[in-house]
């Protein structure tokens, strides 16, 4: 096609340059008043320009043509291609049966759950091989360290506050049995 068009182009060119010589000829033949040679190069230049037309027309109608095969051709490739995605998708569908998938979601679940029981397991016993009696006497330490800083602060705070009644015998009541609650809990605490 491409190559017919060019065919067509340079004839279009040739037939361009034959045009000018011509009108160039009859200017000439009208100049020395030869009225029947001017008319006959008139007729000749009248067909000349149809023909040039008609290779225009033509030319036209090969670039629609080419147009149209590109088209074609653009779509004949989307087709191909649409037909290897509905091949991959239905090969999809077929691996993807969602009553495998569930079980092997289960599966994974079952074994995730093994997993983190060994690991825990492992961590436990690692634990276990790895504690003395020396870090168990320094957690102990610690905690009473901490808690006898937290019962100095209570007992600073209970010496400052208020001993009369405050607002009436519940709450009155309430107040101090939560102090004697937590008197016993400390109490617990430090003698395990």
């Amino acid at each position: 096609m491409a190559n017919a068009t060019r065919g067509i182009e340079r004839e279009i060119h040739t037939l361009q340059l034959e045009e000018k010589k011509l009108v160039a000829e009859i200017k000439k033949t009208a100049k020395t008043g030869n009225d029947a040679a001017t008319k006959i190069l008139a007729r000749q230049l009248i067909r000349l320009r149809q023909q040039i037309a008609n290779l225009q027309s033509s030319r036209a109608q090969m670039r629609g043509i080419a147009t149209h095969t590109q088209a074609m051709s653009a779509q004949t490739s989307v087709a191909v291609g649409m037909k290897g995605a509905s091949k991959a998708m239905s090969a999809m569908n077929k691996q993807m049966d969602p009553a495998k998938q569930a079980k092997v979601i289960q599966e994974f679940q079952r074994q995730s759950a093994q997993m983190d029981m060994t690991t825990e397991m492992m961590s436990d016993a690692i634990d276990d091989a790895l504690d003395d009696d020396e870090a168990e006497d320094e957690t102990e330490e610690l905690t009473n360290q901490v808690l006898d800083e937290i019962g100095v602060d209570v007992a600073s705070q209970l010496s400052s506050a208020p001993k009369g009644k405050i607002a009436g015998k519940n709450t009155e009541d309430a107040g101090s049995s939560n102090i004697d609650e937590l008197e016993k809990r400390l109490a617990a605490l430090r003698n395990p």
